[in-house]
């Protein structure tokens, strides 16, 4: 007889429904034959599912079995279909009876012994299977809290291959874990933070990051070793908002695809902070491979990527840069399929400023002579530098602030500042279905960053001095209503007074051309 079970794929971060259709019947020798475009891992799960069942005292006889993947025109890869044939060849056989595989989804990879191991994609997939209006689904036990965070789907976390038969019957086995949604937001995960009070000074780096944070912009540091610039970077994740419910669901999903959920981990709470070395490639920055997964900057999606020692990477690594940190996704295509991954990423990077170190160093004799530094710097390219809106200089911490017991602004207190000039860009920019101003396309720039007279004078006297490009322009203006808002109070009055503001005075456009360089 011909038994049907349904699980899912992933492409990308997104999932879709596979069919799986088991065909048994009676022959003369044992055959099984796996169909529709399996991957090697896909063919190899006929050895392990025999050798499961038999663990666990299901009889293999003489049959000739026939396994289907519908839709059978996409390439099927992963060990997350084991578990599904296994239930679908149990079903042929009339041990599990035919009925009870309604509304009921299953993945999940066998091991040799009948165990149900984890795998990755469950969390999209557990969001299609909620979406396709199916009851049950049944996951391996360490990815139940995973698969949990969908609202309106029953997770049902198993062990072994009999506690999978058990679960389709109408009572739960013993030793079997049902999870349960009552409480949508539990408390978030112990996890060591560091905090922006223990760096000591450097007042004007922090208020570039402070002003980053707050608008969704690049920070590129420049300065000598020690100077402090890995200290701020990794501190960036503590003064930025909280994650949304939309934003963990998003992070989440990439992270189960990409196999970088702990085993029992739900949902992500916190921003993820990435610093790939400087030895990366451009496939593992952007992701790729032969069925597409996610890299770096997919991976600091709703984060931070952080870029150390910046000119030290390949130039074509960083020229890939240009287009996610405009578009805020980056688009992997190969022969065989094209998938998008979102990368929605706060860039911050450090260099220094010649090959030695020092030359901005007053306490050091910088080494190098004028050609290394215009060719150390000459590795990173216009468009690039383009691209990010505060680039400052990270002078060294003097003897004695570094000894004084004076402790700078703890991360809570700057991310409440952060928080609230977001409130204000939302409301501002709801109608343009935007979230912060470093998303601001030209015409919103010409609706909200409005420029006093005396602000026009002094920014036209800029553009021609600096010789300034269009884009350069735009994200200058973007900065500095950045700036603006930081300035408004946390009452709900004075937000809602803040978000209607469209006008910027001389002093937003002075501190912006600062932390570009240009005064």
């Amino acid at each position: 007889m011909i038994a049907q079970v349904l699980t899912g794929g992933v492409q990308g971060v997104d999932a879709y429904l596979v069919r799986v259709e088991v065909s048994s019947e009676a022959a003369n020798e044992s055959h099984m034959h796996i169909v529709g475009l399996p991957e090697a891992a896909v063919r190899e799960s006929q050895v392990r599912i025999r050798s499961a069942l038999r663990a666990l005292g299901y009889q293999n006889g003489r049959e000739r079995v026939t396994i289907n993947l519908a839709p059978a025109h996409i390439r099927k890869s992963g060990t997350a279909y084991d578990l599904p044939m296994a239930l679908g060849l149990l079903a042929s056989r009339k041990i599990v009876a035919p009925e009870a595989l309604a509304g009921r989804m299953a993945l999940g990879e066998v091991s040799l012994d009948g165990r149900v191991r984890p795998v990755r994609g469950v969390l999209p997939v557990a969001i299609a299977a909620r979406d396709a209006g199916m009851e049950t689904l049944i996951v391996p036990h360490d990815n139940g809290p995973e698969a949990a965070v969908v609202q309106g789907l029953r997770v049902v976390g198993v062990r072994d291959i009999s506690h999978a038969v058990a679960a389709l019957s109408s009572e739960c086995p013993e030793g079997e874990c049902r999870y349960s949604h009552d409480d949508p937001n539990p408390p978030k995960q112990a996890v060591p933070r560091v905090d922006l009070a223990e760096v000591c000074g450097q007042e004007r780096a922090k208020r570039a990051l402070e002003i980053a944070a707050a608008g969704g912009h690049g920070l590129l540091m420049v300065g000598s070793p020690g100077s402090g610039k890995s200290m701020l970077a990794r501190r960036m994740t503590t003064i930025l908002p909280s994650m949304s419910l939309n934003e963990q669901l998003e992070t989440t999903k990439i992270y189960s695809v990409a196999g970088l959920l702990r085993n029992g981990q739900g949902l992500m709470r916190e921003r993820p902070f990435r610093a790939p070395h400087h030895t990366a490639s451009d496939v593992a920055l952007v992701g790729g491979g032969s069925f597409p997964r996610p890299g770096e900057i997919s991976l600091a999606h709703n984060g931070v990527l952080f870029l150390d020692e910046l000119p030290e990477y390949r130039r074509q690594v960083l020229e890939v840069l240009r287009h996610p940190l405009e578009d805020h996704f980056v688009t992997v295509s190969r022969a065989a399929l094209t998938v998008t991954f979102p990368a929605h990423f706060t860039l911050i990077a450090a260099m220094n400023p010649c090959p030695c170190g020092y030359a901005t160093d007053p306490r050091h004799r910088c080494k190098c002579t004028p050609v290394e530094r215009t060719r150390y710097q000459g590795r990173l390219s216009g468009p690039l530098l383009d691209r990010v809106d505060l680039q400052v200089s990270v002078q060294p911490v003097p003897f004695g602030q570094l000894r004084a017991a004076r402790r700078g602004e703890p991360s809570e207190v700057v991310q409440a500042r952060v928080e609230i000039a977001r409130r204000v860009q939302s409301q501002r920019l709801a109608a343009e279905g935007l979230a912060a101003n470093s998303q601001m396309g030209s015409s919103a720039i010409r609706r909200y960053c409005r420029l006093t007279p005396e602000a026009e004078r002094l920014f036209a006297q800029a553009l021609e001095k600096f010789g300034l490009s269009a884009r350069a322009h735009d994200r200058m203006l973007r900065v500095a209503r950045t700036i603006a808002d930081l300035q408004v109070g946390g009452d709900a009055q004075e937000i809602s007074a803040g978000a209607r503001c469209t006008r910027l005075g001389p002093e937003h456009i002075v501190e912006a051309l600062e932390l570009r360089g240009f005064i």
